[in-house]
Protein backbone atom coordinates (compact mmCIF):
# COMPACT_ATOMS: atom_id res chain seq x y z
CA UNK A 1 0.00 0.00 0.00
CA UNK A 2 1.31 3.41 -0.93
CA UNK A 3 0.00 6.83 -0.31
CA UNK A 4 1.79 9.78 -1.77
CA UNK A 5 0.80 12.32 0.60
CA UNK A 6 1.73 10.46 3.95
CA UNK A 7 3.89 13.62 5.35
CA UNK A 8 1.03 16.42 4.64
CA UNK A 9 -1.40 14.03 6.04
CA UNK A 10 0.44 13.76 9.52
CA UNK A 11 1.28 17.38 9.88
CA UNK A 12 -2.36 17.94 9.55
CA UNK A 13 -3.65 15.83 11.37
CA UNK A 14 -1.47 16.06 14.13
CA UNK A 15 -1.59 20.08 14.22
CA UNK A 16 -5.60 19.89 13.48
CA UNK A 17 -5.54 17.56 16.58
CA UNK A 18 -3.38 19.41 19.07
CA UNK A 19 -5.43 23.05 18.03
CA UNK A 20 -9.26 21.15 17.97
CA UNK A 21 -8.93 18.53 20.69
CA UNK A 22 -11.73 18.43 23.80
CA UNK A 23 -10.47 18.84 27.01
CA UNK A 24 -10.97 14.95 28.20
CA UNK A 25 -9.93 14.24 31.45
CA UNK A 26 -8.00 10.75 30.07
CA UNK A 27 -6.32 13.77 27.92
CA UNK A 28 -4.94 15.45 30.91
CA UNK A 29 -2.53 12.30 31.90
CA UNK A 30 0.09 10.05 30.70
CA UNK A 31 -0.46 7.22 33.02
CA UNK A 32 -0.70 3.84 31.34
CA UNK A 33 -3.73 2.22 33.84
CA UNK A 34 -5.35 5.83 33.63
CA UNK A 35 -5.26 5.31 29.86
CA UNK A 36 -6.74 1.74 29.91
CA UNK A 37 -9.31 2.36 32.63
CA UNK A 38 -10.46 5.30 29.65
CA UNK A 39 -10.09 2.96 26.89
CA UNK A 40 -12.14 0.35 28.74
CA UNK A 41 -14.85 2.86 29.56
CA UNK A 42 -14.93 3.81 26.01
CA UNK A 43 -15.65 0.88 24.34
CA UNK A 44 -19.12 1.14 22.93
CA UNK A 45 -20.15 3.84 25.18
CA UNK A 46 -20.69 7.88 24.43
CA UNK A 47 -18.29 10.00 25.79
CA UNK A 48 -19.93 12.17 28.01
CA UNK A 49 -21.51 9.11 29.51
CA UNK A 50 -17.74 8.34 30.41
CA UNK A 51 -17.02 10.90 31.83
CA UNK A 52 -18.51 11.17 35.20
CA UNK A 53 -18.02 7.31 36.07
CA UNK A 54 -13.91 7.70 34.70
CA UNK A 55 -13.97 10.31 37.19
CA UNK A 56 -15.95 8.61 39.92
CA UNK A 57 -13.88 5.49 39.39
CA UNK A 58 -10.39 6.59 39.31
CA UNK A 59 -11.47 8.27 42.92
CA UNK A 60 -12.39 5.10 43.97
CA UNK A 61 -9.23 3.06 42.52
CA UNK A 62 -6.44 5.60 41.84
CA UNK A 63 -4.30 3.15 41.34
CA UNK A 64 -3.83 -0.66 39.55
CA UNK A 65 -3.10 -2.19 43.27
CA UNK A 66 -6.30 -0.30 44.81
CA UNK A 67 -8.43 -1.42 41.81
CA UNK A 68 -6.87 -5.30 41.47
CA UNK A 69 -8.22 -6.60 44.70
CA UNK A 70 -11.42 -4.23 45.18
CA UNK A 71 -14.28 -6.74 45.81
CA UNK A 72 -16.26 -7.26 42.32
CA UNK A 73 -19.34 -6.87 44.10
CA UNK A 74 -18.43 -3.33 44.80
CA UNK A 75 -16.81 -3.02 41.55
CA UNK A 76 -19.70 -4.22 39.84
CA UNK A 77 -21.92 -1.61 41.37
CA UNK A 78 -18.92 1.37 40.56
CA UNK A 79 -19.95 0.13 36.86
CA UNK A 80 -23.24 0.31 37.15
CA UNK A 81 -25.33 1.59 34.25
CA UNK A 82 -22.25 1.96 31.88
CA UNK A 83 -23.50 -1.29 30.53
CA UNK A 84 -21.28 -4.41 28.82
CA UNK A 85 -20.05 -5.84 32.26
CA UNK A 86 -17.67 -8.25 31.47
CA UNK A 87 -15.63 -5.08 30.63
CA UNK A 88 -15.11 -4.70 34.34
CA UNK A 89 -14.24 -7.81 35.24
CA UNK A 90 -11.96 -7.95 32.50
CA UNK A 91 -10.29 -5.02 33.75
CA UNK A 92 -10.20 -6.20 36.96
CA UNK A 93 -8.31 -9.29 36.07
CA UNK A 94 -5.74 -7.43 33.88
CA UNK A 95 -4.72 -4.80 36.56
CA UNK A 96 -4.11 -8.28 38.73
CA UNK A 97 -1.53 -9.57 36.64
CA UNK A 98 0.13 -6.45 36.18
CA UNK A 99 0.38 -6.09 39.78
CA UNK A 100 1.29 -9.66 40.20
CA UNK A 101 3.60 -10.22 37.47
CA UNK A 102 4.85 -6.85 36.32
CA UNK A 103 4.87 -5.07 39.56
CA UNK A 104 2.34 -2.52 38.88
CA UNK A 105 3.72 -1.52 35.95
CA UNK A 106 1.50 -1.68 32.86
CA UNK A 107 3.80 -3.04 30.02
CA UNK A 108 5.68 -0.95 26.78
CA UNK A 109 5.05 -3.81 24.13
CA UNK A 110 2.69 -5.03 22.51
CA UNK A 111 3.81 -9.16 23.09
CA UNK A 112 3.30 -8.66 27.06
CA UNK A 113 0.41 -6.24 26.91
CA UNK A 114 -1.57 -8.23 24.68
CA UNK A 115 -1.49 -11.49 26.84
CA UNK A 116 -3.38 -9.39 30.03
CA UNK A 117 -7.18 -10.39 29.91
CA UNK A 118 -9.44 -8.24 28.14
CA UNK A 119 -6.85 -6.36 25.96
CA UNK A 120 -7.35 -6.56 22.79
CA UNK A 121 -5.09 -5.22 19.53
CA UNK A 122 -7.05 -2.19 19.68
CA UNK A 123 -6.44 -1.07 23.38
CA UNK A 124 -2.97 -2.12 23.26
CA UNK A 125 -2.29 -0.27 20.71
CA UNK A 126 -4.44 2.60 22.58
CA UNK A 127 -1.92 2.37 25.60
CA UNK A 128 1.71 1.94 24.03
CA UNK A 129 0.61 5.11 21.25
CA UNK A 130 -1.29 7.42 24.14
CA UNK A 131 0.58 6.34 27.26
CA UNK A 132 4.32 5.26 26.12
CA UNK A 133 4.62 7.21 22.93
CA UNK A 134 5.01 3.86 20.48
CA UNK A 135 4.67 3.91 17.43
CA UNK A 136 1.71 1.18 17.51
CA UNK A 137 -1.73 0.78 15.27
CA UNK A 138 -5.11 1.36 17.53
CA UNK A 139 -7.89 1.13 15.15
CA UNK A 140 -11.54 1.36 16.16
CA UNK A 141 -14.55 2.38 14.08
CA UNK A 142 -13.80 5.55 13.78
CA UNK A 143 -10.26 5.02 12.46
CA UNK A 144 -11.18 2.16 9.64
CA UNK A 145 -14.06 4.98 9.03
CA UNK A 146 -11.13 7.75 8.27
CA UNK A 147 -8.66 5.48 6.74
CA UNK A 148 -11.58 3.76 4.35
CA UNK A 149 -12.10 7.49 2.92
CA UNK A 150 -8.63 8.89 2.61
CA UNK A 151 -7.04 6.01 1.26
CA UNK A 152 -10.30 4.57 -0.73
CA UNK A 153 -10.50 1.23 1.21
CA UNK A 154 -13.65 -0.68 0.17
CA UNK A 155 -12.74 -3.89 2.07
CA UNK A 156 -15.79 -5.02 3.95
CA UNK A 157 -15.10 -3.68 7.91
CA UNK A 158 -17.89 -6.32 8.53
CA UNK A 159 -15.82 -8.89 8.68
CA UNK A 160 -13.03 -9.15 11.54
CA UNK A 161 -10.56 -10.01 8.97
CA UNK A 162 -10.66 -6.68 7.45
CA UNK A 163 -9.02 -4.77 10.18
CA UNK A 164 -5.53 -6.00 9.23
CA UNK A 165 -5.93 -3.80 6.22
CA UNK A 166 -6.18 -0.88 8.34
CA UNK A 167 -3.50 -1.82 11.10
CA UNK A 168 -0.93 -2.26 7.98
CA UNK A 169 -2.46 1.32 7.10
CA UNK A 170 -2.17 3.06 10.22
CA UNK A 171 1.31 1.45 10.60
CA UNK A 172 2.32 3.66 7.51
CA UNK A 173 0.97 6.48 7.92
CA UNK A 174 1.81 6.61 11.81
CA UNK A 175 3.65 9.91 12.87
CA UNK A 176 6.61 8.30 14.40
CA UNK A 177 7.77 11.19 16.51
CA UNK A 178 3.74 12.02 17.55
CA UNK A 179 2.13 8.93 17.73
CA UNK A 180 -0.48 9.80 20.97
CA UNK A 181 -1.76 12.88 18.80
CA UNK A 182 -1.92 10.84 15.78
CA UNK A 183 -3.56 8.38 16.72
CA UNK A 184 -5.97 10.05 18.82
CA UNK A 185 -6.04 12.24 15.85
CA UNK A 186 -7.56 9.99 13.86
CA UNK A 187 -10.35 8.89 16.41
CA UNK A 188 -11.03 12.65 16.94
CA UNK A 189 -11.79 13.09 13.20
CA UNK A 190 -13.66 9.92 13.03
CA UNK A 191 -16.08 11.27 15.91
CA UNK A 192 -16.44 15.24 15.20
CA UNK A 193 -16.18 15.54 11.32
CA UNK A 194 -15.73 12.38 9.18
CA UNK A 195 -19.03 11.05 10.64
CA UNK A 196 -21.01 7.89 9.39
CA UNK A 197 -23.51 10.16 8.08
CA UNK A 198 -23.26 13.77 6.42
CA UNK A 199 -19.27 13.83 6.84
CA UNK A 200 -17.97 17.43 7.20
CA UNK A 201 -15.84 17.57 4.71
CA UNK A 202 -15.21 21.51 4.28
CA UNK A 203 -14.21 21.33 8.40
CA UNK A 204 -12.02 18.45 7.99
CA UNK A 205 -8.16 19.13 8.44
CA UNK A 206 -6.89 16.48 5.00
CA UNK A 207 -9.65 16.67 2.65
CA UNK A 208 -7.05 17.71 0.62
CA UNK A 209 -5.30 14.38 0.74
CA UNK A 210 -8.50 12.19 1.10
CA UNK A 211 -9.22 10.07 -1.90
CA UNK A 212 -12.55 10.02 -1.51
CA UNK A 213 -13.22 13.81 -0.90
CA UNK A 214 -11.78 13.99 -4.75
CA UNK A 215 -14.04 12.14 -6.11
CA UNK A 216 -17.12 13.23 -4.53
CA UNK A 217 -18.41 10.31 -3.00
CA UNK A 218 -17.03 10.20 0.77
CA UNK A 219 -20.32 8.85 2.80
CA UNK A 220 -20.42 5.74 0.71
CA UNK A 221 -17.29 4.49 2.60
CA UNK A 222 -16.78 2.29 4.78
CA UNK A 223 -18.41 -0.49 3.14
CA UNK A 224 -20.00 -2.53 5.70
CA UNK A 225 -22.83 -5.67 5.67
CA UNK A 226 -25.74 -5.08 8.19
CA UNK A 227 -25.85 -7.61 11.11
CA UNK A 228 -28.11 -10.36 11.14
CA UNK A 229 -31.28 -9.45 13.06
CA UNK A 230 -30.53 -9.22 16.98
CA UNK A 231 -33.07 -12.57 18.77
CA UNK A 232 -36.24 -11.08 20.75
CA UNK A 233 -37.29 -12.64 24.09
CA UNK A 234 -40.07 -11.64 25.96
CA UNK A 235 -39.73 -11.47 29.78
CA UNK A 236 -42.03 -11.72 32.64
CA UNK A 237 -40.15 -9.80 35.95
CA UNK A 238 -41.46 -10.07 39.02
CA UNK A 239 -40.80 -7.72 42.43
CA UNK A 240 -42.02 -10.07 45.01
CA UNK A 241 -42.49 -7.65 48.34
CA UNK A 242 -42.73 -9.82 51.64
CA UNK A 243 -44.49 -8.05 54.90
CA UNK A 244 -41.78 -6.78 56.45
CA UNK A 245 -41.20 -4.64 53.04
CA UNK A 246 -38.34 -6.46 51.66
CA UNK A 247 -37.76 -7.63 48.06
CA UNK A 248 -36.75 -10.37 46.22
CA UNK A 249 -33.52 -10.63 44.31
CA UNK A 250 -30.99 -13.12 42.82
CA UNK A 251 -27.69 -13.38 41.45
CA UNK A 252 -27.28 -14.25 37.82
CA UNK A 253 -24.34 -16.88 37.04
CA UNK A 254 -20.67 -16.36 37.32
CA UNK A 255 -20.50 -16.71 33.71
CA UNK A 256 -22.67 -14.85 30.73
CA UNK A 257 -24.55 -11.97 30.32
CA UNK A 258 -24.94 -9.66 33.30
CA UNK A 259 -22.86 -12.29 35.08
CA UNK A 260 -22.67 -11.90 38.83
CA UNK A 261 -25.36 -9.01 38.49
CA UNK A 262 -28.45 -8.87 40.73
CA UNK A 263 -31.75 -8.89 39.40
CA UNK A 264 -35.91 -9.51 40.47
CA UNK A 265 -36.95 -13.10 39.00
CA UNK A 266 -37.70 -13.44 35.41
CA UNK A 267 -39.72 -15.66 33.79
CA UNK A 268 -39.44 -16.37 30.19
CA UNK A 269 -43.00 -15.42 28.76
CA UNK A 270 -44.30 -18.78 27.98
CA UNK A 271 -47.83 -20.13 29.27
CA UNK A 272 -48.71 -18.36 33.37
CA UNK A 273 -45.64 -17.21 34.43
CA UNK A 274 -46.43 -16.20 37.70
CA UNK A 275 -47.31 -19.90 38.40
CA UNK A 276 -43.80 -20.92 37.27
CA UNK A 277 -42.48 -18.08 39.57
CA UNK A 278 -44.17 -19.62 42.38
CA UNK A 279 -42.84 -22.85 41.48
CA UNK A 280 -39.03 -22.07 41.04
CA UNK A 281 -38.99 -20.46 44.12
CA UNK A 282 -41.05 -22.37 46.25
CA UNK A 283 -43.17 -19.25 47.00
CA UNK A 284 -47.28 -18.57 47.70
CA UNK A 285 -47.97 -14.94 46.73
CA UNK A 286 -50.82 -13.33 45.86
CA UNK A 287 -52.18 -13.94 42.66
CA UNK A 288 -53.05 -9.96 41.83
CA UNK A 289 -50.16 -8.73 40.62
CA UNK A 290 -49.77 -4.88 40.20
CA UNK A 291 -48.13 -3.53 36.49
CA UNK A 292 -45.33 -1.62 36.65
CA UNK A 293 -42.97 -0.71 33.83
CA UNK A 294 -43.36 -2.32 29.97
CA UNK A 295 -40.49 -1.28 28.38
CA UNK A 296 -37.57 -2.79 25.32
CA UNK A 297 -34.04 -3.31 26.52
CA UNK A 298 -31.37 -3.34 23.50
CA UNK A 299 -28.41 -5.45 24.21
CA UNK A 300 -25.64 -6.00 21.10
CA UNK A 301 -27.01 -9.59 20.18
CA UNK A 302 -30.33 -9.63 21.92
CA UNK A 303 -33.67 -7.56 22.99
CA UNK A 304 -35.97 -8.02 26.23
CA UNK A 305 -39.35 -7.41 25.82
CA UNK A 306 -40.08 -6.96 29.99
CA UNK A 307 -43.14 -6.55 31.68
CA UNK A 308 -42.83 -6.17 35.07
CA UNK A 309 -45.15 -6.85 38.20
CA UNK A 310 -45.23 -6.27 41.48
CA UNK A 311 -46.38 -9.36 43.88
CA UNK A 312 -47.00 -9.47 47.34
CA UNK A 313 -45.33 -12.61 49.44
CA UNK A 314 -48.09 -14.94 51.33
CA UNK A 315 -45.17 -17.62 52.28
CA UNK A 316 -42.26 -18.77 51.12
CA UNK A 317 -40.55 -22.91 51.46
CA UNK A 318 -36.90 -22.74 50.35
CA UNK A 319 -35.47 -20.52 47.94
CA UNK A 320 -32.83 -21.27 45.59
CA UNK A 321 -28.93 -20.28 47.25
CA UNK A 322 -28.71 -17.58 44.60
CA UNK A 323 -32.03 -15.63 45.92
CA UNK A 324 -32.50 -13.64 49.01
CA UNK A 325 -34.87 -10.98 50.10
CA UNK A 326 -32.99 -7.33 50.65
CA UNK A 327 -34.20 -4.24 52.12
CA UNK A 328 -34.19 -1.23 50.12
CA UNK A 329 -31.08 0.07 52.17
CA UNK A 330 -29.38 -3.18 50.55
CA UNK A 331 -30.66 -3.16 47.40
CA UNK A 332 -28.77 0.33 46.87
CA UNK A 333 -25.82 -1.35 47.63
CA UNK A 334 -26.02 -4.02 45.21
CA UNK A 335 -24.99 -3.66 41.21
CA UNK A 336 -27.81 -4.22 39.51
CA UNK A 337 -28.30 -4.04 35.31
CA UNK A 338 -30.09 -1.41 33.59
CA UNK A 339 -32.82 -3.10 33.09
CA UNK A 340 -33.66 -3.26 36.68
CA UNK A 341 -32.66 -0.57 37.83
CA UNK A 342 -35.92 1.14 35.66
CA UNK A 343 -38.13 -0.95 37.48
CA UNK A 344 -36.54 -0.22 40.65
CA UNK A 345 -36.77 3.62 39.87
CA UNK A 346 -40.11 3.07 39.02
CA UNK A 347 -41.42 1.12 42.23
CA UNK A 348 -39.11 4.38 44.05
Amino acid sequence: MEYQYTKQFRQGLVEWFNEEKRDLPWRHTKEPYKIWVSEVMLQQTRVDTVIPYYNRFLEKYPTAESLAYAPQEELLKMWEGLGYYSRARNLQAGVKEVVETYNGVVPDNRPDISKLKGVGPYTAGAILSIAYGKPEHAVDGNVMRVLSRVLNIDADIAFPKTKKIFEDAVMMLIDPENTSSFNQGLMELGALICTPTSPKCLLCPVRDYCTAFQEGNPASLPVKTKKTKSKNIDFDVFVVRDREGRFLLEKRPEEGLLANMWQFPMVERQGETLKTLAQNYQLTVDLFSVPVLKFMHVFSHLTWQVESHLVDLIAVSQLPDNARFFSKAEIAELPMPVPMLKIWDKLK
